[in-house]
């Protein structure tokens, strides 16, 4: 059987790998400010502030502000309020891994979730009375993005992500 398609040449080759790079290059990422999610409202500078005196105390390195990290928590915490569900996993297929790629958040990662506190001090200070999270904040950790949102009856979904 013959093919209609003309036989691929390296003139065409290196054209179409221009062109896409070319393409590649048109994209552009924030280091400071991740694009707002609708329905989150970004925490992280609050946040850091207290988990940095945390760490400080404990002896610990700072943590600072990370675009993928806060991306992740505004997507996380946005998830839990329109499913009024505290939970890292949330349908058919979830996993944190995928999560964390999707936001492009440097491995290795951990999540805190938390819900129902008011203010960002109140869900800082849950998430240092509970061990578990405790030990993430005190992690081997570079970066950080916390973000807060309401879901409709009103209750607030906290996330923490700290990134590699």
């Amino acid at each position: 059987m013959t093919s209609l398609l003309p036989k691929p040449s390296r003139r065409h080759f290196l054209a179409l790998s221009g062109t896409a790079l070319l393409l590649a290059g048109c994209s552009t990422t924030s280091v400071l400010a991740p694009t707002p999610t609708p329905g989150s409202r970004d925490e992280t500078a609050a946040a850091l502030a207290l988990v940095n005196k945390l760490r400080q105390s404990k002896g610990l390195s700072a943590l600072s502000l990370d675009a993928p990290a806060r991306k992740a928590a505004a997507a996380q915490s946005v998830r839990m309020a329109k499913a009024r569900q505290m939970s890292h996993l949330i349908g058919l297929g979830d996993s944190f891994g995928g999560r964390m790629a999707k936001s492009e958040v440097s491995l290795p990662a951990a999540e805190n979730i938390a819900s129902g506190q008011d203010s960002v001090d109140a869900a800082v200070q849950a998430w240092i009375d509970s061990p578990k999270h405790l030990k993430n904040m005190l992690g081997a950790y570079k970066g950080l993005g916390v973000a807060v949102a309401r879901s409709s009856d009103g209750r607030n979904y906290w996330a923490m992500v700290l990134s590699g």
